[in-house]
């Protein structure tokens, strides 16, 4: 509710100083500016008919919504405990309510759309308002596109909740006016690694529309297996882990549909010229070194990738270019997205000691470097992409920042940088590229669960005294090179622009929370990637600081963050538990310091 001050009370909960604020009905992510009046709640009628004048997509949207909404009949854990003890809702004028509401309720929802023909692209707006008040018995929602309007929806979704006697109800009046701090805001799957069924994907797609991210990021093949069906190259499957363990254009095609309708972007990644094995290979296995080697941890001279399957395509076979046309124009028409992603990332120069073509080009020239191979990989592929279709290209930072890296890269190409957090940040953005912020210390999911490659004594202290020395990081780190787990706090607080000018803050796209997927399938890709990746949802929508004092809103978010986990399974996603159920239904109860401000020592003003 909006005004359970008095309820705490009864309840004999601590009233923390900002309790009001933990217990109410507490979207997420928050809102740029919400503010709840105190006439007490109204409630819904049995059918809130929608008026829009934009067409299916709005239309569809609000069915689901409203299903939603009247299925569930959805109320927070705090509010829901204080129903069960009181046989009422709580709250703080309940009198009021009974004698002023009876024989009012919502029967509408306005919706007033200014451009109902903004494609969703990158950039589009999706701000919205929306307003419930006592002069009219509607919702009333204004926004510049259908995309903005969607996310009202989800907004209403969470702040419509059940009256505790088979009803519905909305504190009101409440006005909200809303937008995205950043136009990017996304999670990667990888289906390389580890197979993810279609009903996996849009359970994910539906946790980021409820989130309100917008982005999708497929890492659809890798070295270990190539999942997607090609008509130009029908062999590529015979890389697949079985005839069933693939992706048909049918099945493509209405994963875009599906997240389009829920205003999801989805952005396809095709890893080239590392990464690259299963697939390549069955169209020529000339185009691809070092496949079938062993990747070589016994003697690291001879050491071809970072993990197993080794191969990366060959920069110097002209076949490779032809081959990579076809599968990128092939794909690329697949997707609606104005973005391919076309990795380049974490090359390893011991491959291409299988490749003669690679070996004479040095043997040629004595002063050449792999950094010059790597400026032949740009300045012959980039033109090759961009002739087979019209897509703005994006590529992992390591084209550039890593060892070996290009001499120079195209400013027009999006670079996603993960390594060495706001250090890459500073540079590259100093530099002029528009970037993707998905630091690896902060906001990869897969971290921290335990190294995976088997016969590996390195973190086993009992044979290894070295195993815990910090320079080893085996022991401490359980063999995960990325660890520690990533915790919903952590990702929140992560203050990615720190430090940065104003203009190259204009550089920051946004954010993307990866989860790479060599010990991800359908059995755990929801609960690793829920309810953290909705931690970096707000962080990206909204900021992690309060608006008026800069102070972080950890605390606040706590309960927000709790609650959400609770709407998400309610939606059929199959979110983690973060805490004891207690901490949920006592608000601020599992808080480390009573002192509600103590965070405020950690904040920074940016």
């Amino acid at each position: 509710m909006g005004h359970l001050r008095a309820t705490a009370v009864v309840l004999g909960l601590s009233v923390l100083t900002n309790v009001v604020d933990a217990v109410k009905v507490n979207p997420l992510p928050a809102p740029q500016s919400i503010t709840w009046g105190s006439s007490g709640p109204i409630s819904v009628g049995a059918n809130l008919t929608l008026n829009s004048q934009c067409g299916e997509i709005v239309t569809d949207a609000w069915s689901r919504s409203w299903n939603t909404i009247s299925t569930l009949k959805w109320v927070p854990a705090a509010v829901e405990a204080s129903i069960a003890k009181f046989e009422a809702f709580p709250t703080e004028t309940p009198l009021s309510y009974k004698s002023k509401r009876a024989n009012s309720s919502l029967t509408q929802v306005e919706v007033n759309i200014a451009n109902c023909d903004a494609d969703l692209q990158q950039g589009v707006d999706e701000s919205y308002t929306l307003a419930i008040g006592q002069s009219s018995p509607s919702v009333n929602i204004t926004s510049k596109t259908v995309w903005g309007a969607l996310h009202a929806f989800t907004t209403l979704q969470q702040i419509i909740i059940s009256n505790g006697n088979g009803g519905l109800m909305v504190e009101q009046p409440v006005s909200i006016t809303d937008h995205p701090n950043y136009p990017y805001r996304g999670a990667m799957i990888d289906t390389g690694r580890n197979f993810i069924s279609l009903p996996k994907i849009r359970e994910q797609i539906d946790g980021l529309a409820l989130s309100k991210m917008n982005v999708l990021h497929w890492h659809m093949a890798d070295a270990q297996s190539w999942p997607v069906q090609m008509q130009v190259y029908p062999k590529m499957t015979e890389g697949a882990y079985s005839p069933q363990d693939t992706f048909s254009h049918n099945d493509i095609r209405g994963l875009v549909s599906y997240a389009r309708a829920r205003g999801v972007r989805i952005i396809p990644e095709i890893d080239m010229p590392g990464h690259a094995s299963q697939g390549w290979s069955s169209v020529d296995p000339s185009i691809v070194a070092c496949a079938g080697s062993w990747w070589s941890n016994d003697d690291y001279a001879l050491h071809t990738a970072l993990e197993p399957n080794p191969g990366q395509l060959d920069i110097l076979n002209n076949k490779t270019y032809e081959v990579v046309k076809n599968v990128f124009g092939e794909l690329a028409g697949l997707f609606g997205e104005s973005i391919f992603h076309i990795g380049g990332d974490e090359l390893q120069t011991g491959c291409y000691n299988f490749s003669t073509a690679v070996q004479q080009y040095f043997a040629h020239n004595k002063s050449r470097t792999y950094n010059d191979l790597v400026q032949v990989w740009v300045d012959k592929a980039i033109p090759t992409f961009r002739s087979a279709a019209n897509k703005t290209l994006m590529m992992w930072e390591d084209i550039l920042n890593a060892t070996p890296h290009a001499h120079t890269v195209p400013k027009n190409i999006i670079l996603q940088t993960w390594n060495n957090g706001l250090e890459n940040i500073q540079n590259l953005t100093a530099r002029g590229y528009d970037i993707v912020v998905s630091s690896s210390d902060f906001f990869y999911l897969d971290c921290g669960y335990g190294g995976w490659v088997s016969n590996d004594p390195r973190y086993n202290e009992m044979v290894n005294p070295n195993a815990s020395v910090p320079t080893f990081n085996y022991l401490g780190n359980g063999g995960s090179w990325c660890a520690p787990y990533k915790t919903w706090q952590r990702i929140y607080d992560y203050d990615f622009t720190l430090n940065l000018t104003a203009q190259q803050k204009t550089h920051v796209l946004g954010t993307e929370v990866p989860l790479w997927s060599e010990q991800v399938d359908d059995t755990v890709v929801s609960t690793k990637m829920w309810p953290r990746a909705a931690a970096m949802a707000e962080l990206a929508w909204s900021g992690n600081k309060d608006p008026k004092t800069g102070i972080k809103r950890t605390t606040e978010m706590t309960q927000r963050i709790l609650n959400f986990r609770e709407y998400l399974v309610a939606n059929g996603i199959q979110a983690a538990p973060l805490m004891p159920k207690y901490c949920l239904q006592h608000p601020h109860a599992c808080d480390l310091y009573y002192n509600q401000t103590a965070l405020s020592e950690y904040s920074t003003a940016q």
